[in-house]
């Protein structure tokens, strides 16, 4: 009997399953610039990542158009390292109008998935837990996702990141109920289902479009298209 949800937030909320590299490799294929090879977008994108993990370039004040313009601007550098033909100019250019696509894509799947927020919010307790970088409270706000959710546990907070499953055991302790008793939503098996089953929750992963060439994963629990089936589960 499911008494409450944990509900991840990049990709499954704002991306509508999708890993967000894909979206990003879109927005970046709208841009006056030569063709990126695979394997130089994916460098530039860990790049970034890993950047932003170690140095504080995100702070709680930036909302998500403001943070992915900062990713892209180090992307962006990164692939000027690599070789690709960018100015300055270009750059700070080319970093807003990637902001502004990933901005309006993440609208676009957040009020895909309102109804069902909606819905879910009406009937349980809801609880966020997110590997973020310190602004997630500033991001739910600018979408007026922020009412949704009961407590949020973020990893740049908390000082946990998943797929360590002591994140999901805080977002159970935030909801005061058993781990049997929660259903974890991700999009990840391998960050949210995985570590999240480990403690005896259940689960429901929502299948979008993976991170490139990566193999299928056996998916346990729970396997949905898109948010909106779990109306009809739950």
């Amino acid at each position: 009997m499911i008494k409450g949800i944990i509900f991840d937030y990049g990709g499954t909320i704002d991306n509508c399953g999708d890993h967000w590299a894909v979206i990003i490799r879109e927005a970046y294929s709208t841009l006056p610039i030569d063709e990126l090879p695979l394997d130089t977008f994916c460098k530039a994108y860990v790049f970034a990542e890993r950047e932003l993990a170690k140095v504080r370039h995100i702070f709680p004040e930036h909302n998500f158009r403001d943070m992915m313009e900062i990713k892209a601007r180090l992307e962006l550098e990164e692939f000027r390292r690599l070789g690709v033909a960018l100015t300055d100019g270009d750059i700070r250019n080319y970093a807003a109008a990637i902001a502004d696509y990933t901005d309006r894509h993440a609208r676009e799947c957040i009020e895909k998935a309102r109804p069902t927020l909606d819905y879910l919010y009406n009937r349980y307790p809801m609880v966020l837990v997110s590997n973020f970088y310190g602004n997630i409270g500033e991001v739910l706000r600018t979408y007026s996702l922020d009412r949704y959710f009961k407590t949020v546990v973020e990893s740049a907070v908390v000082g946990v990141r998943k797929p360590d499953p002591a994140i999901f055991r805080l977002g159970v302790d935030a909801l005061g109920l058993r781990p049997d008793e929660v259903l974890v939503v991700g999009d990840s098996v391998s960050k949210d289902i995985l570590p999240a089953r480990t403690i005896g929750c259940a689960t429901a992963c929502i299948q979008g479009r993976p991170w490139f060439n990566e193999p299928a994963q056996e998916i346990p629990g729970l396997s949905i298209k898109n948010l909106s089936e779990l109306r009809e589960l739950y």
